[in-house]
C-alpha cells in the first residue's frame, strides 16, 4: 500500500507539473491558466486505471515499477526527447555530475567478460595511489565477492564517506595470486577539463568533457596554465560533449568573447525570452581559437561552439554537433527523485535555433541516426556576413570526418584485443605488461612487440591475413603505444599518443591561421559599422 500510495503520488505530482509548466538547468518555471478541472480529470482518470490494473492483472503489480519505469516516462517521450524523470538513484548521479565531485577511490570501472574490470584509476586518487591498475578485474570488495553482480553495484559498492576504507581483491594478468588493496576513500572530483599542455610549441589544447560546477575554474586555470595570452593558437576540444549546465557554459563563452556579446538567448512558450551577454570578456586574451566537435557534442557544447561561430571568435572544425537545444528545468520531487521538463528553446547570437526536428523522426532514429534536415531551416549571418544556418545542430566551419575502422579493426575490438581508447587498457595490453616489461616515455612498438601481438592473436584465435596486418600495422603500432601509457603513465599520457595520429586535431592545427584572420576581419568589420552608426545625426 505505501509503495501505491508513493507512486500515485508522484505520478499527480508529475501531471500537475506537466500540465502547469510552459541547460537541463534553465530558468525558474512558472504556472500557467489552465483549468484545474482538468488536472483533476486526468488524475482521476489515471487512478481509475491503476485500480483495475492492481486489482484484475493475471500477475501481482509491481506498482512503482508500473508507474517509475512505465507510466511516467511514457508520459514524457510524448513531449519531446530530453524532457526526463529521473528516480532517487538517477537523481543522485545527476547531482552528482553538476556538483563536479563524488567520494570514493577514484577510477573508471566497466564490465567485461561478466566481471567488472578497472579501466582507468585517475591519476593522483586514492586508487592510483594504492597500485591499482587497468586491466585488474575485481573479484571481491569488502570480502564480498562481486559474481554475479552488476557494474554499478560494484561500482556503488566501492563509493562511501571521506575517511573510510575498502578492501579491494583483484586478479591481475601475469600474478598467479589474487591481489588485495586497502584503499581509503576521499573527495573524488570529476574533472570537466581532461587534459590541458602545448599540442606543439605556440599551439595549446584544452579538452572539455562536461559542463560543471567547476568548469570556468577549470578552464580558467587551464589557461594560465598554458600562458594563451602568449599562444599562437588555441585548441578547445570538446567532441563528446554532452553538456551540462546553463551558466558554466555562459561562463566559458564569456572568457573567449569581447565583453556586451551576445552568447546566447533562450524563450519557451511561458518562458519570457532571457538572453546572456559576456560581463567580463576574454580579457584581453585574444589567441585564435578553433573549437573540435562533432554528433555527440550537445546543449552546452552547441551553446560555446554556437557564441564562438556567429561572433567570428574562431572556426569550428569536425562534425555537424547533436542538435540539442531544449532547455530543461530540473525540479526535485518527494522519495529524493526528480523531474527534467523542458521549459525553453536555445538561441544562439545570430538567433539560430540550436534544436533539431524531433516531431517527425522516431526516438531511434533522433539519437541514434542523428537525422537533420535535407535543408537548411534557417539561414542567418556572423558578424562579419558569413552565412551559418540552424535547426540542426552547428555546423562546422570546415568538416572532417572521424576515420573508420577497417574490418579488421572491427574484428579486433569486438574480440576486446583493444578496449576503446576513451575507457583504457585492452586485453593485449594487460597481456603484454604481464610479462613485466620496463616501460619507459620512450618506449615504442618495435618488432619485438609485434611478435607478441601475433603471439596473442593466435592464442585467443584471432584469425589474421598478412594483408590485414600490413594494412593496420601503423594503426595497431598506434593503439599499443596508447594502452601502454595510459596504462603505465596514466589516462592524459595515453591520449597523447591518441591525438598524435588524430586528423580532426590536425585540421584544427592547420587551420588556426584561418581562424586568426577570421577574428581580425570581424573586428574590423564590426568596429566600421560601430563607427558609422555612431555617425548617423
Amino acid at each position: 500500500m505505501n509503495s501505491e500510495r508513493r507512486g500515485l503520488g508522484i505520478v499527480i505530482g508529475v501531471l500537475l507539473l506537466s500540465a502547469v509548466l510552459g541547460g537541463i538547468y534553465g530558468p525558474n518555471v512558472r504556472a500557467t491558466t489552465a483549468s484545474a478541472d482538468d488536472y483533476q480529470t486526468a488524475v482521476r482518470e489515471f487512478t481509475r486505471v491503476l485500480d483495475v490494473v492492481q486489482n484484475n492483472y493475471a500477475d501481482t503489480v509491481d506498482v512503482d515499477k508500473a508507474v517509475y519505469q512505465g507510466a511516467i516516462p511514457g508520459m514524457l517521450r510524448m513531449l519531446d526527447p530530453h524532457s526526463s524523470f529521473f528516480d532517487a538513484k538517477q537523481f543522485a548521479l545527476l547531482r552528482e555530475d553538476q556538483r563536479g565531485k563524488y567520494y570514493g577511490v577514484g577510477m573508471i570501472v566497466a564490465p567485461r567478460e561478466n566481471h567488472t574490470v578497472v579501466m582507468a584509476p585517475y591519476v593522483g586518487a586514492p586508487a592510483y595511489n594504492a597500485g591499482l591498475r587497468p586491466g585488474d578485474v575485481i573479484l571481491k570488495v569488502d570480502d564480498k565477492s562481486t559474481d554475479g553482480l552488476g557494474t554499478p553495484e560494484v561500482a556503488d559498492m566501492l563509493k562511501g564517506p571521506k575517511g573510510t576504507v575498502v578492501k579491494i581483491v583483484v586478479s591481475r594478468e601475469g600474478y598467479p595470486e589474487q591481489l588485495t588493496f586497502t584503499v581509503t576513500r576521499d573527495e573524488i572530483p570529476r574533472h570537466s577539463v581532461d587534459i590541458a599542455f602545448l599540442l606543439k610549441p605556440g599551439i595549446g589544447y584544452i579538452r572539455l568533457s562536461g559542463f560543471n560546477e567547476t568548469t570556468d575554474r577549470e578552464i580558467a586555470e587551464a589557461l594560465k596554465q598554458l600562458n594563451a595570452s602568449s599562444l599562437d593558437g588555441l585548441i578547445l576540444d570538446m567532441r563528446g560533449n554532452p553538456g551540462g549546465l546553463l551558466n558554466e557554459a555562459v561562463a566559458v563563452g564569456d572568457m573567449f568573447l569581447d565583453k556586451n556579446q551576445l552568447i546566447v538567448s533562450h524563450h519557451g512558450r511561458t518562458s519570457p525570452e532571457r538572453r546572456y551577454y559576456a560581463v567580463r570578456g576574454n580579457q584581453g586574451v585574444t589567441v585564435p581559437l578553433v573549437i573540435l566537435v562533432n554528433n555527440n557534442s550537445a546543449s552546452a557544447t552547441e551553446i560555446v561552439a554556437g557564441s564562438v561561430q556567429d561572433h567570428d571568435r574562431g572556426l569550428v572544425v569536425g562534425e555537424t554537433t547533436f542538435g540539442k537545444g531544449l532547455v530543461q528545468t530540473v525540479t526535485p520531487l518527494s522519495e529524493n527523485t526528480g523531474l527534467a521538463l523542458t521549459t525553453a528553446r536555445y538561441y544562439t547570437p545570430s538567433g539560430r535555433l540550436i534544436q533539431r526536428d524531433y516531431k517527425s523522426v522516431s526516438l531511434y532514429e533522433y539519437h541514434y541516426e542523428r537525422k537533420v534536415p535535407e535543408h537548411p531551416t534557417e539561414v542567418k549571418l556572423t558578424d562579419s556576413g558569413r552565412q551559418v544556418t540552424g535547426g540542426g545542430g552547428i555546423a562546422p566551419d570546415i568538416t572532417v570526418a572521424a576515420p573508420k575502422l577497417t574490418k579488421f579493426e572491427q574484428l579486433l575490438y569486438r574480440n576486446d584485443v583493444f578496449y576503446p581508447a576513451e575507457t583504457g587498457v585492452g586485453g593485449f595490453t594487460r597481456y603484454y605488461l604481464g610479462t613485466k616489461p620496463t616501460i619507459t616515455k620512450e618506449f615504442e612498438v618495435d618488432d619485438s612487440v609485434m611478435r607478441t601481438f601475433r603471439e596473442y592473436l593466435s592464442k585467443h584465435n584471432v584469425r589474421y591475413t598478412e594483408p590485414e596486418m600490413a594494412e593496420t600495422g601503423d594503426w595497431i603500432k598506434r593503439k599499443i603505444k596508447q594502452e601502454v601509457f595510459m596504462s603505465t603513465f596514466g589516462q592524459q599520457e595515453g591520449f597523447k599518443v591518441l591525438l598524435e595520429s588524430d586528423p580532426q586535431v590536425q585540421k584544427a592545427v592547420d587551420a588556426i591561421p584561418q581562424a586568426r584572420a577570421l577574428y581580425q576581419n570581424a573586428k574590423k568589420i564590426t568596429a566600421q559599422r560601430t563607427g558609422a552608426s555612431n555617425e548617423q545625426p
